[in-house]
């Protein structure tokens, strides 16, 4: 019996002495930033894209061999300002596009960055309240026109956060593809 016990024992101390703890270590915290890093392409206050960039950097850096190359490194920053240009440029372009002025579009900005301070809530009613009150103060503009430039404020938001998941979801894969094939 206290051989059994002794073999398990030492099969149990070298799998554990055998094992590369810094490589998991570096998968997990990688993996584990690109998690947080998808989620915070949809939750706001979370720098989603620019978390995966981070990963990228930040698993070359501690484990090079599986690291990312420079091509690889080259689309994920083009990847990662084109997730902000999105960002910053949907609500503003919905606006435009359903007949916004440009005091409206500039209180779509306006009522975003205001928006912010006042999470949840204020992430979709500061671009609106925004978008209506400079139509309506500095545009001159009558109620229904300037409800409907807010309303595309709102849905250029919208389309701009489901393009924002594609780029991240795109920098993930392009992690993975550059250190584990390319």
């Amino acid at each position: 019996m206290t051989e059994w016990l002794t073999h398990a024992w030492n099969a149990m101390a070298h799998f554990f002495t055998a094992m590369p703890w810094q490589m998991w270590s570096v998968w997990t915290l990688t993996i584990c930033l690109l998690i947080v890093g998808i989620i915070g392409s949809v939750v706001p206050f979370l720098p989603g894209p620019l978390m995966i960039f981070a990963a990228g950097i930040l698993h070359t850096v501690l484990r090079p061999e599986s690291g990312m190359s420079t091509w690889g490194f080259v689309i994920l920053s083009l990847l990662l300002v084109l997730s902000y240009v999105v960002d910053f440029a949907s609500g503003a372009m919905g606006a435009r596009w359903f007949g916004a002025s440009r005091w409206g579009v500039a209180g779509v900005f306006i009522g975003g960055i205001v928006g912010m301070f006042f999470f949840p809530f204020g992430l979709v009613l500061g671009p609106l309240i925004g978008g209506v009150a400079f139509e309506l103060i500095f545009a001159k503009m009558k109620l229904h026109p300037a409800a409907k430039s807010a309303w595309g404020s709102l849905l250029g938001t919208g389309v701009g956060l489901v393009l924002r998941l594609i780029l991240v979801v795109a920098m993930v894969a392009t992690f993975f593809l550059d250190a584990l094939v390319w």
